[in-house]
């Protein structure tokens, strides 16, 4: 029997996680595999490539603990496609698979090593499309007269005496 690990990420702390390890430890059981940990991130994005939950994760990859590692989808690893290659080749060069539920893929031949590359880059064309339509719309909104960012102070708020009574009030 193969050991399997979980790794589960949600960028928002009102995410939850059990959403991605129900479904991942199902998986496991249905492919024999015989589940020796669990790592987490919780509120951490993607584009991080240290977080503490996956850092654990590939430290005991190094120490040789499990032989597959078990993901809901590629982005869970990683946002940038040169992050999640540089994982997925130390992953190869420990002789770990790499499974995502959602892709249906792992890494066990060159087939899957090469759809997971494409999916990888797709995924971070995603991201930046999406970073793309977000500045065209702050730029849309600037030359309509919207202001970003925090409401200018007067001058009368930022004098030393009003700072001084505004402390003594509270």
């Amino acid at each position: 029997m193969k050991k399997a690990v979980i790794y589960a990420r949600v960028s928002l702390p009102t995410q939850h996680i059990p959403t991605q390890l129900l479904p991942l430890r199902e998986l496991a059981a249905k492919r024999g595999f015989e589940v020796v940990g669990e790592y987490q991130d919780q509120g951490v994005s993607g584009t991080k490539p240290r977080r503490p939950g996956l850092d654990a994760l590939m430290l005991d990859a190094r120490r040789h603990r499990f032989s597959v590692v078990l993901v809901a989808a590629f982005d869970r690893i990683a946002r940038s496609t040169r992050h999640f290659l540089q994982v997925l080749d130390e992953f190869d060069s420990l002789g770990i698979e790499f499974i995502s539920a959602r892709e249906a893929s792992d890494t066990t031949g060159p087939m899957g090593r090469l759809f997971v590359t494409l999916i990888g880059s797709i995924a971070e064309l995603e991201g930046a499309l999406i970073r793309e339509r977000i500045r065209q719309g702050m730029a849309r909104r600037r030359l309509e007269g919207f202001r970003f960012g925090r409401a200018p102070l007067s001058p009368s708020t930022t004098s030393p005496s009003s700072v001084t009574a505004s402390r003594a009030c509270r």
